[in-house]
C-alpha cells in the first residue's frame, strides 16, 4: 500500500482563499487587517520565511509592515520598536522573526508582545490558554498541522498519538491540541529509550525534532497517519524532513510530503490568527 499523501499547499490555497474573503469583509466595515514583522540581523532562512510572510499577507489583502533591523540592534532598541507596534491600532499582529542575535533575550522580546497581538502564540498568555483550554492564539506550526488532520476528516478520539519533539513552538503545543481533541498523547525525544517500540503502538506520528530520517517505515505501524515538521537538507542540499518518505510512504495510511506540507500551513495559520485578532478589535 502507498500512503495517501496530505497536501498542504492545496489545502493552504482553499484556507488562504478563506481569509482572503474575510479580510474583504472587514475592509467593507473600514478595518485591515495588519501584520509588523520584525526581523534582526542577516540570518538567510529567516529573509526567506518573512518574505514569505509578507506575501502571504499581501495575497490574502492584508497589510504588512516588515522592518528590518541590522544584527547590532540592541535588546533595548527592539523592545522599544515593539512597544510601539503594540500601541498602533493599524497593527494586529506583531511577530519578532526567531532566531534573534545571541545578546537579546528572546523571550523577554516575545513576552513584550501584547497577548492581544501575539499571532504566533509563543506568548506565556497563549501558552496558559492552551494549557487550560481558553480561547487563545494557537502556535501556527501545530495549529496548521490540526487543520490537515481536520482536512482528511481524521477523528482524534482514542487514538494514540505519538508526538517525537517537546520545543515550545511544536512539540509541547502540539501535543496539548491532540490532547483536547481527545487523543492518547505520548511526547518522546532524546531522553527517550526506545522511539521504536513507541511509534509502533501509534495511530498518529508527529516528528518534530529537525533530524533526518528519525522516523524510518519500520517504526511505523501499518496505516498510521505520519505528520512530517522537520526542515532539513540531505546530502544533495534538497530539503526533507525528520521523515524517511521513500521508505514511510510504503507503510503509512497518509503523510505529509516535505517540502508542499506542513510548511505551507504555518503561513496560512499566522494569516488566520491575525485576521481572527483583527476581527475582535
Amino acid at each position: 500500500m502507498t500512503a495517501q499523501l496530505i497536501d498542504g499547499n492545496a489545502l493552504s490555497r482553499q484556507l488562504r482563499a478563506n481569509v482572503a474573503a474575510r479580510v474583504t469583509a472587514l475592509k467593507a466595515k473600514g478595518i485591515t487587517p495588519g501584520l509588523a514583522v520584525i526581523l534582526v540581523g542577516d540570518n538567510p532562512a529567516s529573509h526567506v520565511y518573512v518574505r514569505n510572510k509578507v506575501k502571504a499577507c499581501e495575497d490574502t489583502g492584508m497589510h504588512s509592515v516588515l522592518e528590518s533591523w541590522p544584527a547590532s540592534m540592541t535588546e533595548a532598541e527592539l523592545l522599544g520598536r515593539v512597544n510601539t507596534l503594540n500601541q498602533d491600532a493599524s497593527i494586529h499582529g506583531v511577530l519578532v522573526q526567531l532566531p534573534l542575535p545571541a545578546h537579546i533575550d528572546a523571550q523577554k522580546v516575545i513576552e513584550a508582545i501584547d497577548p492581544a497581538k501575539d499571532v504566533d502564540g509563543f506568548h506565556i498568555a497563549s501558552a496558559g490558554a492552551l494549557m487550560t483550554g481558553l480561547p487563545g492564539f494557537w502556535p501556527c506550526t501545530p495549529y496548521g498541522c490540526m487543520k490537515m488532520l481536520e482536512s482528511i476528516g481524521y477523528d482524534l478520539k482514542g487514538k494514540h498519538a505519538v508526538v517525537i519533539g517537546r520545543s515550545n513552538i511544536v512539540g509541547k503545543p502540539m501535543a496539548l491540541m491532540l490532547l483536547q481533541n481527545n487523543a492518547t498523547v505520548t511526547i518522546c525525544h532524546s531522553g527517550t529509550k526506545d522511539l521504536k517500540a513507541m511509534t509502533l503502538q501509534a495511530d498518529l506520528v508527529v516528528a518534530a525534532v529537525g533530524k533526518r530520517n528519525v522516523l524510518t517505515a519500520d517504526m511505523v505501524k501499518p496505516g498510521a497517519v505520519v505528520i512530517d515538521v522537520g526542515m532539513n537538507r540531505n546530502d544533495e542540499g534538497k530539503l526533507c524532513g525528520d521523515v524517511d518518505f521513500a521508505g514511510v510512504k510504503e507503510v503509512a495510511g497518509y503523510i505529509t510530503p516535505v517540502p508542499g506540507g506542513v510548511g505551507p500551513m504555518t503561513i496560512t495559520m499566522l494569516m488566520v490568527n491575525t485576521l481572527e485578532s483583527a476581527e475582535k478589535t
